[in-house]
């Protein structure tokens, strides 16, 4: 099962990881098929370390899961087996254990200190030139990046989730 991400920079290709985290990939997959992702910006941006997006606020401090929690929150999905051992991983942004909402971020590299503490739920199979003018755009003190990066709209190539 895979998705394309159609940024302003270019397409990047990733495939889930549904058999092993099949909470967190139904919830990327139903804010990816509402639209919830159109529009959205790239709003941290860490060279060397990884490229952060998917809160609707573009602040980094917004975000819901489609889950009906009281936080729009839902738990980790930690696997054993899916760590962050190379560039192009894909993971949930958080702040704190079981804290997911709709906020992603893709490595730069590989991070074994974030093993265990993020849902690692895809990884990059096509667009790793994406990465790297995405990884080379100015960032101001904060990791912002200078010039707006937008995810345009999300395809779902085939959706194991839908009913």
């Amino acid at each position: 099962m895979s998705v394309t991400l159609h940024t302003t920079l270019g397409d990047i290709k990733i495939e889930l990881f549904c058999d092993q985290t099949p909470r967190t990939c139904e919830n990327f997959l139903a804010l990816a098929a509402s639209n919830y992702y159109d529009g959205t910006l790239f709003h941290r941006n860490i060279k060397g370390f990884m490229v952060q997006g998917g809160d609707p606020t573009g602040t980094g401090k917004g975000g819901r899961s489609i889950y009906a929690t009281p936080n729009g929150k839902f738990p980790d999905e930690l696997v054993e087996t899916l760590k962050h051992t190379r560039r192009g991983i894909v993971s949930m942004a958080n702040s704190g254990p079981n804290t997911n909402g709709s906020q992603f971020f893709i490595t730069y590299k590989a991070h074994t200190h974030l093993n265990g503490k993020y849902t690692v739920f895809g990884q990059v199979i096509d667009g790793q030139d994406v990465l790297d003018r995405l990884e080379k755009i100015p960032v101001d003190a904060a990791d912002r990046p200078r010039q707006d990066v937008k995810i345009n709209k999300i395809i779902i190539h085939a959706n194991p989730m839908a009913t």
